[in-house]
């Protein structure tokens, strides 16, 4: 029987069309109240956060994964400007990228991420990262109520 799940607001901040389309099967077969929206570079990304433009009805994520190496405005950055921000910075942030240079993930723990993953290059890997994403963030980890306002 399948275990009920609360809806989840994951932002997914990633350039590459590819990985956004194995996240969004990989969530879709590890729990389907994940409602998934896509940041494509980190400008995107910091206008859903602060609901600018095209993003003013954009929800507070409950969970943010981060890719490093964007265009616009890269995660390294994305990821200063989130932990910088009183509304933001409660959000648990993932860095979920390529890299797996130790330089990367000195950074990114020093920028206060919850968390660094390096995406595997096999796609049965990748699935079994989700769910384990999923398991751990969105099952297990109690993640913090929104404020009330900004």
């Amino acid at each position: 029987m399948a275990k009920p799940y609360n809806p989840v607001q994951l932002l997914l901040v990633e350039d590459s069309p590819g990985d956004v389309r194995l996240t969004m099967e990989a969530f879709r077969d590890a729990n389907s109240a994940v409602e998934l929206h896509v940041a494509a570079d980190g400008i995107e990304a910091m206008a859903f956060l602060r609901n600018e433009g095209k993003h003013a009805d954009a929800p507070r994520p409950d969970l943010i994964l981060l890719d490093l190496n964007l265009p616009k405005l890269d995660g390294r950055d994305v990821l200063a400007l989130i932990k910088e921000d009183n509304f933001l910075k409660a959000i648990p942030t993932v860095v979920l990228t390529t890299s797996s240079a130790k330089a990367d993930i000195v950074k990114s723990y020093q920028l206060h991420a919850n968390c660094f993953l390096s995406k595997p290059v096999e796609l049965n890997e990748f699935e079994n990262l989700v769910a384990s994403i999923n398991e751990f963030w969105l099952e297990k980890a109690r993640l913090p109520q929104p404020a009330t306002s900004k």
